[in-house]
């Protein structure tokens, strides 16, 4: 039985930064040659990041990324080198490079280019075509696919395996979904179990605007046995050894009489120098799963890192109202900048109750983190009086509310704009759906954390955290108290909008699982209040466009994953 030693390059790459994204691919690479690696595999478009979007447009940035792949290829020495690049012949094609000993010796074009959710590879790549592309490594026939050409039971693993491979490569840019990784690992080991062959599955780690990469590398052996695992949301060198069986026997005892498939060409590497020793590998190679909430709880802290960090920011700000979404968003702050970069500002109005101020003031003790008291009185007063003699209202109503929220706004930005801090806005999933915030008040801010968030998981978010962390971070005041934007006496949240464990259910209905009215009632839900809910969605889509991206974590995010016309007549 053959062996072979392969590295999972799980490495955060930065969309357009070629040449940091070089010495990124660079430094995994020489951890791969000091471990005495055969091949090294590295994410999808690894090179110009991903996704690049319209800087494909950009002949300039095509042609660099190409110069940029050839700055790898020249650094490789006796460890292939699998990399991800954007190839260019009459079209341009979604690419993986085999290099070793200083160049690029094959290669491979993604033959299935994903279109839906929030993929639009086809606006900008040609598919492959012909046969899978082989290499040969001490013997052992590798072949190479990219991410979604792994979803099609009878696409390029099968054919490279079908032609003699007996480990397949597969480069990804997967982004992350609550459930994502069971899903894929279901998949690839059928992949691996009906092709015969290992697969090395290498995914990206690190947030890309709202899209979060999980990584969570995988190493699947020719049973479907998952033999090594490279951790979540981290950087991180998977080094393992694949036992490559002999091919025939597998075919012989394959239950399903598989036809005998006449062997593709393989190009050969001479490979390592099979008389330098290697180092021993750690014992156990398959790291562990993390909890259903706390994946999610580190997405969010992922992408709200790599969000500002990569956009040169080093601080931010939150606005804190003692309420239970923006203790998350605080929480979720420190926990990816640390207390000394997180800056909250809590801004009482002439409604907001002392407990309230309190309760903010005790999330920043808990935390470790300075609140600084702006009192938004003298705004409030001031625009009321400069717009009374054209609005002449003389009862209070929702213009005074929102006035309040886009006072706050107005200082959040001003300390943005003084201090270089970044705004974090605090609304979330719930909110946005029905339209329960104020354009250009609490939706103002660079980066929505919270935003794909529905209401009753911020709640479960937050109890986790503490769990977590032995102690009240979130206090249990804030967690019991009536949800409200305390912009009125006495205002409560339910007395706009349904209870929150019957909204949230009704909105995944409508905008995740895109129910129709109709549908709806036929669920089961009360047709009065889907009147309601729906009629409110489909008002607020203006508002939706002109908030800030924020982290996805569902399947249908608002965003590039949703594309509603916001003039639009269907009824639901």
């Amino acid at each position: 039985m053959d062996v072979l030693r392969v590295a999972a390059c799980q490495v955060n790459t930065v969309v357009g930064d070629l040449d940091g994204n070089v010495e990124r691919i660079l430094a995994m690479l020489d951890g791969a040659e000091q471990a005495g690696c055969d091949v090294a595999v590295f994410p999808e478009l690894a090179v110009p990041g991903y996704p690049p979007e319209d800087l494909l447009l950009k002949p300039g940035f095509v042609a660099d990324n190409q110069q940029a792949l050839d700055a790898v290829a020249k650094a490789t020495r006796s460890c292939a080198a699998v990399v991800g690049f954007v190839d260019v012949g009459h079209d341009l094609y979604n690419a993986a490079a085999v290099c070793v000993e200083g160049e690029v010796v094959g290669t491979y074009h993604k033959r299935h280019l994903p279109n839906y959710s929030v993929f639009d590879e086809a606006r900008y790549f040609q598919p492959g075509s012909g046969d899978p592309f082989l290499f040969d490594v001490l013997g052992v026939r590798v072949g190479v696919s990219i991410c979604e050409d792994a979803w099609n039971p009878s696409g390029p693993i099968a054919q490279a395996a079908s032609g003699g491979a007996g480990v397949v490569v597969n480069l990804n840019a997967s982004p992350y979904h609550a459930g994502r990784l069971a899903e894929r690992e279901r998949m690839l080991a059928t992949r691996a179990l009906d092709a015969g062959a290992a697969l090395v599955y290498v995914n990206q780690v690190g947030g890309q605007d709202e899209l979060v990469f999980d990584g969570a590398s995988l190493v699947i052996d020719g049973e479907g046995e998952v033999v090594a695992r490279a951790p979540q949301f981290v950087e991180h060198l998977l080094v393992a050894d694949v036992e490559v069986p002999v091919p025939f026997r597998k075919r012989l005892l394959d239950p399903r009489g598989r036809p005998p498939v006449e062997q593709l060409p393989a190009v050969v590497l001479r490979g390592r120098d099979g008389a330098a020793p290697r180092p021993a590998l750690a014992g156990d190679l398959v790291a562990s799963v993390l909890a259903p909430l706390e994946e999610i709880y580190q997405a969010l802290v992922v992408g709200t890192r790599d969000y500002v960090v990569k956009n040169g920011f080093s601080d931010v700000v939150v606005g804190v109202s003692g309420g239970v979404d923006s203790s998350l968003v605080a929480t979720i702050a420190v926990d990816a900048f640390g207390p000394e970069r997180v800056h909250a500002v809590a801004m009482p109005s002439r409604y907001s109750s002392d407990a309230s101020l309190a309760d903010a003031l005790q999330l920043g003790r808990s935390l470790g983190i300075d609140v600084q008291t702006i009192s938004i009185e003298p705004a409030h007063d001031a625009l009321i009086e400069m717009l009374a003699p054209v609005l002449a209202r003389r009862e209070p109503n929702l213009t005074e509310e929102n006035l309040q929220s886009r006072v706050r706004g107005v200082v959040l930005m001003a300390l943005s704009n003084e201090l270089g801090w970044l705004v974090l806005s605090t609304g979330n999933k719930s909110e946005a759906a029905v339209g329960f915030s104020t354009l250009y008040g609490d939706t103002a801010g660079a980066f929505a954390v919270i935003k794909d968030v529905p209401k009753g998981l911020v709640y479960e978010l937050c109890r986790a955290r503490n769990r977590r962390a032995g102690r009240e971070l979130i206090s249990e005041a804030v967690l019991a108290k009536a949800p409200s934007a305390e912009l009125r006496p006495d205002q409560r949240d339910d007395q706009s909008l349904p209870p929150y464990e019957v909204l949230d259910p009704l909105i995944t209905a409508y905008v995740d699982e895109d129910r129709t009215r109709s549908e709806l009632e036929a669920a089961g839900f009360d047709a009065a209040l889907v009147e309601v809910v729906v009629g409110m969605v489909d008002r607020a889509e203006f508002k939706r466009r002109q908030t800030p991206p924020g982290v996805r974590i569902s399947t249908k995010a608002f965003g590039k994953d949703r594309r509603v016309p916001i003039t639009n007549r269907y009824p639901g």
